[in-house]
């Protein structure tokens, strides 16, 4: 049985940073991924990481863009955290090995994206996060004697002492299908997202829910699960991501009449404004007849208008995107495009140290909500999230981790996976395949849960959620076996897809106003006197049948009150 100072569920960006701040403080680690290291979905991020680095710029500036992003819910005590120490951070992965691209002077290049008041993203072409993944997985090689990597395990549920105190994880080896308790003083959740629960998404195949719903059956809350960015920028032939970095370096969104359709939403910013605007505009001139294709689902991303060799050159993975998937060369003619979900704003509750409502239990990145995001996240403000967040995560965890022993665990809850583990294995074919459930869930959240939302819609969507947690427990699958049986993997992660898609559409249903995200049609003014907290959900009761549970927490303000948003 594995026992360390500090578990890590997650090897993404938030997960590996955690690792090292905990083995730089002297604590032993073990990272646990379901899959390897570096094909964690932080390998996906594209178009950069901000920080106010450019001698004009202030980190004050970089807080207060994204609080105007967040549309004021965000806890601004986190955002100047992560604002000011983003400098430092962009230099320490410069000094190990991140490649940033330079400008001909020799600086850090900065490029444009949404929402900022000037240039503050420093970037690698359009895979930086590749590039900080890669040079992380690379740093960990360094503490062999600290840090033990359990590469493709798959985290089935948290482990509780007596007082409630999370005491590490059981998890199950892909390989093998053994199943195996890992100990620990300190636990750190690190495992992204939930766009699986939508289709299409951006999201990698991983991206399930897993941590959120793992904490949120522990007792945790998730908080602004209602706030789902739309990214508005993705290939509307299958979802995939074109980076924001196109239309930071000048390309335009046009309609099917040829116009920059932006000037009428956000005539200063245009197409630079925060991804919220952009895709309701977008969305809107589909809906009002105004898109392209033969569908008239799409408008159009031109970055000829962007000279070819700085497109060959800061550009070159949608260059290859748009040749490969959608036959276009997008440096002789525009790409179809439309809003497509992208990143979960709201997750785990968490302080500015990770903690969550649980003992012992920490969470970063996209699975954590300490709420620098609040109702939508800027473009390049991820990365920086997991890093920064990531770091206080390790260390917090590390400094607890050293003043006490190792918990006692028992493996009652080993034979509770084991034993769940098995019933699903060994369902009759009765019920629906998961693989149909799944197809559902994507559907019914993208049709319900999206752009524009409205009372009727989401009510139903709510409905068809609920319905299908009762199908899930009869499910079946196909693969008995136990060496890299998916089929196992993907009953579980759909169970947690449920829990998160409840708690997203309870959440949604209580918001009665618009704001950020959160667009509803029968609600469409902002309503600060109203609604200016966050709306927590957790469980109401034991066991993972438990209904949720809405409560409010207040919103942190410093320095900026709310005001009208314009771009």
């Amino acid at each position: 049985m594995p026992a360390h100072d500090v578990l890590i569920i997650g090897a993404g960006l938030a997960g590996q940073r955690a690792a090292l701040a905990a083995a730089d403080a002297g604590s032993t680690v073990a990272i646990l991924s379901k899959v390897h290291p570096v094909r964690s979905h932080s390998v996906a991020a594209a178009g950069g990481i901000n920080a106010a680095i450019n001698p004009e710029d202030d980190w004050r500036s970089h807080a207060f863009d994204t609080v105007k992003g967040s549309d004021y819910l965000g806890d601004q005590d986190a955002i100047e955290i992560m604002c000011s120490e983003a400098p430092g951070e962009i230099m320490h992965l410069e000094h190990i090995g991140v490649t940033f691209h330079r400008n001909d002077t020799g600086h850090l290049d900065l490029r444009a994206f949404g929402g900022a008041s000037m240039k503050r993203t420093a970037y690698v072409a359009d895979i930086t996060g590749q590039a900080i993944l890669h040079v992380l997985y690379e740093q960990l090689m360094k503490y062999h004697d600290r840090v033990d990597r359990f590469e493709e395990w798959f985290n089935t549920s948290l482990l509780r002492d007596d007082s409630g105190r999370c005491v590490g994880c059981v998890a199950r080896n892909i390989r093998t299908g053994e199943m195996r308790t890992f100990n620990a003083k300190s636990t750190i959740l690190a495992t992204g997202g939930v766009g699986q629960a939508f289709k299409p998404t951006t999201n990698g195949l991983i991206c399930t829910g897993d941590g959120m719903s793992l904490a949120y059956r522990a007792g945790a809350r998730l908080m602004d699960m209602e706030m789902i960015q739309y990214h508005p920028t993705t290939m509307t032939a299958n979802g995939f991501l074109i980076t924001e970095g196109a239309r930071g370096e000048g390309a335009h969104l046009l309609n099917a009449a040829g116009e920059r359709f932006m000037e009428k939403d956000a005539p200063n910013k245009m197409e630079l404004a925060s991804r919220d605007v952009v895709s309701r505009a977008e969305q809107r001139e589909i809906n009002e007849g105004r898109g392209t294709g033969p569908l008239k689902d799409s408008v159009l991303l031109d970055v000829t208008v962007v000279p070819k060799n700085r497109v060959l050159e800061a550009l070159r993975e949608i260059v290859n995107l748009g040749r490969d998937f959608a036959g276009i060369d997008i440096t002789k003619e525009p790409i179809p495009v439309r809003p497509g979900q992208h990143y979960t704003m709201g997750g785990v509750k968490t302080d500015i140290n990770g903690e969550t409502d649980v003992p012992g239990l920490y969470a970063a990145g996209e699975v954590a909500c300490v709420s620098v995001h609040g109702g939508n996240r800027l473009g390049a403000n991820s990365l920086l999230d997991t890093l920064i967040f990531g770091k206080r995560s390790g260390q917090h965890a590390a400094a607890v981790a050293g003043s006490m022993q190792m918990p006692k665990i028992s493996d009652a809850q080993l034979r509770d996976d084991t034993r769940h583990i098995q019933e699903i294995i060994d369902r009759p074919k009765t019920g629906r395949r998961i693989s149909e459930i799944k197809e559902e869930l994507g559907v019914s959240m993208n049709q319900y849960c999206a752009v524009f939302r409205d009372e009727e819609g989401m009510t139903k969507g709510k409905e068809i959620v609920n319905r299908l947690q009762e199908e899930a427990k009869t499910a079946y699958i196909d693969d008995r076996g136990t060496v890299f049986n998916q089929d196992v993997l993907g009953a579980l992660e759909l169970g947690f897809m449920l829990d998160c898609s409840e708690a997203i559409v309870t959440a949604a249903l209580e918001r009665k106003e618009s704001r950020g995200a959160h667009s509803r049609t029968d609600f469409t003014e902002r309503n600060d006197e109203d609604w200016l907290f966050h709306l927590t959900v957790s469980q109401d009761g034991e066991g993972a049948d438990a209904p949720a549970k809405l409560d409010k927490a207040p919103i942190t303000f410093t320095q900026w009150e709310p005001m009208e948003r314009t771009y």
